[in-house]
């Protein structure tokens, strides 16, 4: 796995296991794990994004890795087969809340194939910009087992609705860039080439938001698609902007916008 600072208060994570379409073994879990919680600790970062080296984004799980076996995951040394296989499906799964779960916005750069897993790593991300390579699927119900995998069955229906969401995990049929945008599986399509600058574009409007205003927005974001009634939802609501009120960043704005300059927004 490659980390790198394309620009100030944006990282650049690229999966690097390009002979395998960036599959997961458990290196590569427990590695993008802990590189998300130490950005999500480091207060000069203020964006991620997610991309795959090679031709893929990421193939899903690495079904050939011969060095899955219990003790390569922590907690797992002496299990059988039974336990270790449960405790690996957890380990993978915690990545997904990792990911949704960080307080920092966190774009999917889909460069090529997502499928399984890779799928799942897009969904758990707050943005997804594709390539006119990128392809996406359900595809664990081809192995026989269910389709519903690692959060796919959570976030999939509440992004593009139900009915898409069942014709996708039912089928586990492959779908290409120009289809992921028809379904909004995807905000934005662009060449390969343009990837990249593409989702940078994008880090950077977020990047120079307060980071309050940015925090408390993928916050309650995240809490009232969940919420259970709309008066749920506003009470979330009413108690960011509440607290917003106190943060100096309204006043900074109104003076920003009042001399003609960019904000300089308070720090928490």
């Amino acid at each position: 796995m490659q980390i790198d600072t394309p620009e100030t208060g944006i990282a650049l994570i690229t999966l690097n296991r390009p002979e395998t379409l960036n599959a997961l073994n458990e290196q590569m879990i427990s590695d993008l794990r802990q590189t998300l919680d130490q950005l999500n600790n480091d207060r000069t970062n203020r964006v991620i994004i997610i991309t795959g080296a090679g031709k893929g984004f990421c193939a899903g799980a690495d079904l050939s890795n011969t060095g899955a076996a219990p003790g390569s995951i922590p907690g797992t040394e002496g299990m059988g087969q039974l336990g270790y296989v449960y405790k690996f499906q957890e380990y993978l799964a915690e990545l997904m809340l990792a990911i949704n779960e960080c307080d920092k916005p966190v774009i999917a750069a889909v460069n090529g194939v997502a499928v399984g897993g890779g799928l799942a790593i897009t969904l758990a991300c707050d943005l997804r910009i594709a390539s006119t390579k990128a392809r996406f699927g359900s595809v664990f119900i081809k192995t026989g087992l269910s389709s519903c995998d690692v959060g796919t069955s959570y976030f999939l229906p509440r992004i593009i609705g139900l009915s898409d969401a069942s014709d996708l995990m039912l089928t586990g049929r492959i779908i290409d860039a120009a289809e992921a945008r028809e379904l909004r599986l995807t905000s934005r399509t662009v060449e390969p080439e343009q990837l990249i600058d593409a989702c940078l574009e994008k880090a950077r409007m977020i990047r120079d938001n307060a980071e309050y205003g940015v925090w408390m927005t993928k916050k309650g974001l995240r809490s009232n698609v969940n919420a259970s009634s709309l008066r749920e939802a506003m009470e979330i609501e009413n108690r960011t902007q509440v607290l917003g009120y106190f943060t100096g960043c309204m006043e900074e704005a109104m003076a920003a916008f009042n001399e003609k300059r960019p904000p300089k927004w308070p720090s928490l």
